[in-house]
């Protein structure tokens, strides 16, 4: 069950025009956000930063801004159903709302860690990667490059093969006591789980560019999003050299609290 254009669908098809631009160049903006207790409105659920950086890029791509008030209703009704809910807009105002549940194997991840893959290939960069928007071609490539050889994140790079985001998510490390995120300005998306993360830190946290010279030490690394909130990665490969990190690691516990303190308020 979805919603397209204040329509209630129940089943899995929309139709398009063969010239819309939402498939021909990816002309859309979306959103993905995990529903805590049932509520648009708990703090961690976040709708309204999730409404709002919809709000700045429709503004700035100037196209129609659609209903808000209709697209409340529909996730109020969606929220009963599901608990990952994603809302993409198109050019001219139409929404499209559909819904998943948690992974299955979230908790193992953020307990356990995953792998990642690091994607040594400066073309596989988001476009326009302030905003969110459509066109996710280079994290849909990166992550399969990453699944094809049994990794499970792909991490993006650049020219000078500093360390931007993961195909997910923001990404953070730690080391002497202080946990860094990479910067905006190096073409990262601001995740609104980086966003809850920063604003309710009650430790040192660093915003900085992530050199090849900077990760070589670092002591841990996880990537967060709003559906999986924190998950540590247990191991990264980098061309053919593998580093391990502790997926236990107690600065873990720094990032989590973040949640907790909004999770529990």
């Amino acid at each position: 069950m979805f919603y397209y254009n204040g329509e209630f669908k129940e089943n899995n098809y929309i139709s398009l025009d063969i010239n819309d631009s939402t498939w021909l160049y990816g002309a859309t903006v979306f959103t993905t956000l995990r529903v805590y207790q049932k509520s648009l409105y708990h703090p961690l659920t976040n709708w309204q930063n999730h409404c709002d950086r919809l709000k700045i890029s429709i503004a700035e791509f100037n196209w129609i801004m659609p209903c808000w008030d209709q697209i409340e209703e529909e996730l109020e009704h969606l929220l009963q159903y599901f608990s990952v809910l994603r809302i993409t807009i198109f050019p001219d105002g139409k929404e499209l709302i559909i819904g998943r549940q948690l992974p299955d194997n979230l908790a193992k991840k953020q307990t356990e860690g995953i792998k990642g893959l690091v994607i040594i290939d400066p073309q596989i960069m988001r476009s326009l990667p302030l905003h969110k928007t459509g066109n996710y071609l280079a994290s849909y490539l990166a992550l399969n490059q990453a699944k094809k050889q049994d990794y499970d994140e792909g991490i993006l790079t650049n020219f000078d093969h500093n360390w931007l985001e993961t195909s997910t998510g923001n990404l953070w490390g730690y080391k002497e006591g202080i946990w860094f995120t990479p910067a905006l300005e190096t073409g990262i998306l601001n995740g609104i789980a980086r966003q809850i993360i920063i604003k309710n830190a009650q430790f040192p946290v660093k915003i900085n560019h992530w050199t090849p010279e900077f990760i070589a030490d670092l002591e841990a690394v996880a990537y967060s999003n709003s559906v999986v909130e924190i998950i540590p990665f247990k191991t990264i490969k980098i061309n053919q050299q593998i580093k391990q990190y502790n997926s236990n690691h107690e600065a873990y516990s720094l990032l989590k609290h973040c949640y907790d303190i909004l999770r529990f308020s």
